[in-house]
């Protein structure tokens, strides 16, 4: 499956929570603080037969974050601002954004609690590095201090194209890994300038690119757990991780209503906000 659009009845249309951006935007005569997120992560979830649903940031509690929990199928953590880096040990590099401390508490609890409860994931961008730090690791503040380049991110709001080589056997590689009519390596649309460092527990490396920057980690044991540092809601005319999260979360919300109680596993070895 490639680009076609998923259809499922409407009695067993998942839920995905959809996290966003809260900043500064302005429409008409208005320039005020705003939750946010472009549509093509929306597009990208509903093209695949889910139904989207808004996570902005807000005030955190693990039990405010269990009760939105419960009413989804799936969690998608999508892309944005740096996370604050004190959060994996680390100074502040002079690149690194300015910290959102709201976002980074709000989508690590939700991560958090979605590890424990099975519950199907996916990572973009800004969620992979997520995982990686909700998972103990760290990340490299400035990969153009690494490469020696500005490829991954050339600024302007333009998406750069990237080869990535996918890990054969892994879960990612069996969503997008096996489609002869796309090209070997994976051709993948990035904009960041932050990447996984150190790899961070229960984690698998499943993408690099030629250079060796990570570009896709898998959560061992997780039913669907995957992040990637690229962005697939920016390729349209190729949602099959969108179609796997969402066919995930299906089962999910069958197992759920006939009362089979998702994996409850404790969280060795990850963080909490």
């Amino acid at each position: 499956m490639n680009g076609s659009e998923r259809r499922l009845t409407e009695d067993d249309t998942p839920l995905i929570g959809v996290t966003t951006y809260r900043e500064i935007a302005s429409t008409g005569v208005w320039t005020v603080p705003a939750a946010f997120l472009p549509a093509s992560y929306l597009d990208s979830v509903t093209r695949a037969g889910g139904v989207a649903v808004l996570l902005p940031p807000q005030p955190t509690s693990p039990a405010i974050v269990a009760r939105v929990l419960e009413g989804l199928d799936g969690l998608v953590c999508t892309g944005g601002r740096d996370i604050d880096p004190a959060r994996y040990g680390k100074v502040r590099h002079p690149q690194t954004d300015s910290p959102r401390h709201d976002r980074d508490a709000w989508e690590a609890e939700l991560l958090s609690q979605a590890i424990a409860r099975d519950l199907p994931f996916l990572g973009i961008c800004r969620g992979a590095q997520l995982l990686n730090v909700v998972c103990r690791g760290t990340l490299h503040q400035h990969v153009p201090d690494i490469v020696g380049t500005e490829s991954y991110r050339t600024g302007d709001g333009v998406y750069g194209s990237v080869s990535v080589d996918v890990a054969p056997g892994s879960r990612l590689h069996a969503l997008i890994g096996t489609d002869a009519a796309l090209p070997t390596p994976a051709q993948v649309a990035v904009y960041h300038h932050q990447a996984i460092d150190e790899l961070g527990a229960d984690l698998t490396v499943t993408a690099r690119a030629a250079d060796g920057i990570v570009q896709a980690i898998e959560l061992a044991g997780a039913t669907f757990g995957i992040a990637v540092q690229w962005h697939p809601e920016e390729q349209a005319d190729d949602i099959r991780l969108f179609v796997g999260l969402v066919t995930a979360a299906a089962t999910y919300r069958a197992r759920k209503e006939t009362n089979q109680a998702p994996n409850q596993a404790p969280l060795t070895g990850r963080s909490t906000p």
